[in-house]
């Protein structure tokens, strides 16, 4: 159970674990940790794309059709070209997080030996990147709390990974492409404001919550960094510099709805993902405007897109109602709510971050996290696409409409 607990978490790039990684796993198992943050991280269908390119096989348009979906692209036309440049993208990223922490470790005494060093510097560059949340330090980062050096990198490398590839190749595309008035996409534009105004929510909503508690006391620039790293890693990082034990209860609770919202699609992150919360805060602000359509940026959003934005949220809000219950009855009731709501958040947004409720928990209740943590990392919408009836026919016979009373 614990292996497969450990399998679920690295490939779902989660990081919550039964056991401690430094003690329990060899090289082996290290190396095998590291293969699984890949394939979870990239992406099967990239991964698997890449392998079939190398082979020198041409890619069939059903799989060009499976990578559409899983990459949420709209056609397909350029899909193994935008599979290629993931794939660039992912190895510039690691490697140069790689390279940084390897001599910053090596030059300031972290460890002896050179290749001690990058040893450390690769697992850790790519368990951030990849939001896995893993770690073979001991203690995630908590004794590199005082090293504002390794948070900057580390949070950049969560930042870059939970932000989506869509947003990153735009990016890439009007700093270095050749493409005239280029204009960035709706999707590009919504996620990246969304991404950051959490990032800024969530840094000031853990000072406001924890400056008499935890933070109280500290220098401002320990504040600053205490708050902003917890607010990057609820994304999805699921590394931490302080102990999520010690913090407040209602640090936890606000912790466990950034961790729910999770990373932007088409990225390293879960949960219900950025477009969709954004979405859902568009909606309500024009049915509270009492407006029938839903714009931003001078575009409309296609209703489509709003009613699969309310679905995903209603049944991620049950998922996690629903799995919270199971827990507190496989567990005996032994663990307050609050601990176990922590706990299932982390686990459906992939995040990592644990109040130290996964090493006690039952084998009756893994599974609970398990299942958590693989919907959360594929999505609700793929899941159910993978069930859906393909010969289904649509109803000829249209019902009369008849207004209830809501609300």
């Amino acid at each position: 159970m614990d292996a497969l607990f450990v399998a679920t978490s690295a490939v779902s790039i989660t990081g919550l674990t039964p056991v401690d990684t430094v003690a329990t796993f060899t090289m082996f198992g290290q190396s095998m940790l590291l293969l699984a943050f890949q394939f979870g991280g990239i992406g099967i269908m990239t991964l698997g794309t890449l392998l079939w390119l190398i082979l020198g096989q041409n890619v069939s348009l059903s799989q060009r059709r499976l990578i559409m979906l899983d990459q949420n692209q709209n056609h397909l036309a350029g899909l193994v070209r935008l599979l290629l440049v993931i794939v660039k993208m992912v190895i510039l990223f690691e490697a140069g997080g790689t390279i940084i922490f390897g001599f910053y470790f090596k030059l300031n005494g972290y460890y002896e030996g050179w290749l001690e060093s990058f040893y450390y510097a690769m697992f850790h560059s790519l368990s951030s990147y990849t939001n896995a949340g893993f770690d073979i330090f001991g203690d995630s980062l908590i004794g590199f709390a005082d090293d504002y050096f390794v948070q900057v990198v580390t949070m950049l490398l969560i930042i870059c990974g939970s932000v989506g590839f869509p947003v990153l190749i735009e990016l890439r595309e009007y700093l270095f492409g050749k493409t005239p008035h280029f204009r960035f996409s709706l999707f590009t534009k919504i996620t990246s404001i969304t991404f950051f105004v959490l990032l800024i929510v969530g840094a000031i909503g853990f000072w406001v919550l924890e400056r008499q508690l935890f933070l109280d006391g500290r220098p401002w620039h320990e504040q600053l960094f205490y708050s902003l790293f917890s607010s990057v890693t609820s994304r999805s990082g699921g590394l931490s510099t302080l102990d999520m034990s010690e913090i407040g209860s209602g640090t936890q609770f606000f912790t466990s709805i950034l961790m729910f919202i999770g990373g932007s699609p088409s990225s390293a992150g879960g949960g219900i993902r950025t477009t969709t919360f954004a979405v859902i805060i568009l909606t309500l602000i024009s049915v509270a405007r009492s407006r029938k359509e839903v714009m931003v940026f001078k575009r409309t959003l296609k209703h489509e897109d709003v009613l699969k934005s309310f679905f995903v949220f209603a049944i991620a809000c049950i998922l996690c109602v629903v799995s919270v219950l199971i827990l507190d009855i496989t567990e005996v009731q032994n663990f307050p709510l609050s601990i176990i709501l922590f706990e299932v958040m982390s686990a459906f947004g992939t995040c990592g971050l644990s109040i130290g409720l996964t090493p006690l928990m039952s084998d009756a209740g893994k599974p609970v996290l398990i299942v958590l943590m693989f919907i959360g990392r594929i999505g609700l919408l793929t899941l159910l696409y993978m069930f859906r009836n393909e010969k289904q026919r649509p109803l000829k016979i249209r019902y009369p409409e008849e207004k209830i009373i809501i609300g």
